[in-house]
């Protein structure tokens, strides 16, 4: 003879499955009876907040869909002008033998590394150099390096 499938684990947690639904429904019935409506509706006010009242007609305010802009705003001629990419800065380091340095920009204060294969000029420590930023491996290096 085959043993029964049902556990008692089992017959445990569909009893405690029934229980729930039936409470369920007595709430629900319960909601029902007392009349109390929940409110079936959240508004956003005028700020931004979420309300149970609805906003007030005579704050609303009237946006021309012509006036939406989807996408990039247009640019003017000003905003082609370019910032000179040329900086100014004082080489606070340079290993010739090694070929790096570091170069301090007079604007910021800000340090960065050069190699050798990017100078135009040979470089000294303490010298004024003019220069370009561009992208390295690890940060901002500065090319194009001239002795002022």
């Amino acid at each position: 003879m085959a043993k029964s499938q049902q556990t008692y684990n089992k017959s445990e947690k569909e009893k405690q499955r029934l229980k729930k639904r039936e409470e369920k429904l007595k709430k629900k019935e319960a909601r029902k009876a007392s009349g109390v409506k929940d409110n079936e509706f959240v508004y956003v006010d005028h700020n931004g907040n979420l309300t149970d009242t609805p906003p007030d007609p005579s704050m609303k305010v009237v946006v021309d869909a012509e006036s939406i802009e989807i996408g990039i705003p247009k640019k003017s001629d000003a905003d082609y002008e370019e910032i000179d990419p040329v900086k100014k800065g004082k080489v606070s380091f340079f290993d010739s033998s090694k070929g790096f340095g570091f170069i301090i920009e007079n604007d910021t204060e800000q340090k960065y590394f050069t190699h050798v294969s990017g100078l135009i000029d040979k470089i000294a420590e303490n010298d004024k150099v003019s220069f370009e930023l561009e992208k390295g491996l690890k940060g901002m290096n500065a090319v194009r390096v001239k002795k002022i």
